[in-house]
């Protein structure tokens, strides 16, 4: 069984708009149901099964609506896939007519202040150096297994003679956030 973390941004709502006042289309639809028709739609919009949807934000706090679509994937993924992801998405917004207000469409890679939201992402950064937030502590080691329900990590304490390597599992349900260290060795 897959643990997927979906994570959602919302900004304010116009519910207290005069009466007569249009609101903005994304208040009619919802914001959770705006998104996840976003995510649809931009799910079959993807290269091959190797990318896939992290995250889709939407903030209408001011204008233009902004639409942010976090793609990843397997093997990467290249600018030329996010410019390619974003003139389809925004071609299919544009037909399903989803949106009549303007609107500023950004897609792109999560970054390195990014966490990991899906377990996809945790075996795609097997091997790599992680730093794991639970609610009762923060473990920094390299990601060495990751199964359905935990990760491994191998933790190294001390240096020289008092050098200890030790693995920790970690339940998904115990993680609050994880990010990749960037080594520059």
């Amino acid at each position: 069984m897959a643990i997927n973390y979906k994570s959602y941004t919302f900004a304010s709502k116009y519910d207290q708009l005069d009466e007569g006042t249009q609101k903005s289309p994304l208040c009619f639809i919802g914001f959770m149901e705006l998104t996840e028709r976003i995510q649809k739609l931009a799910e079959k919009h993807l290269k091959d099964d190797s990318q896939f949807i992290v995250e889709v934000v939407a903030s209408i706090r001011k204008k233009p609506n902004k639409l942010i679509v976090i793609i990843d994937g397997d093997r990467g993924v290249t600018i030329d896939d996010c410019a390619e992801l974003s003139r389809a998405l925004s071609a299919a917004l544009d037909e399903d007519r989803m949106l009549t207000d303007p609107y500023m469409l950004e897609v792109s890679t999560p970054g390195l202040d990014h966490p990991l939201k899906l377990t996809r992402q945790y075996y795609k950064n097997k091997g790599r150096t992680v730093k794991v937030k639970t609610s009762t502590d923060v473990h920094q080691g390299k990601l060495q297994e990751v199964t359905p329900h935990a990760i491994t990590l191998e933790v190294v304490t001390g240096t020289g003679k008092k050098k200890e390597v030790k693995e920790v599992n970690i339940p998904f349900s115990d993680i609050e956030k994880t990010f990749v260290m960037v080594s520059f060795k």
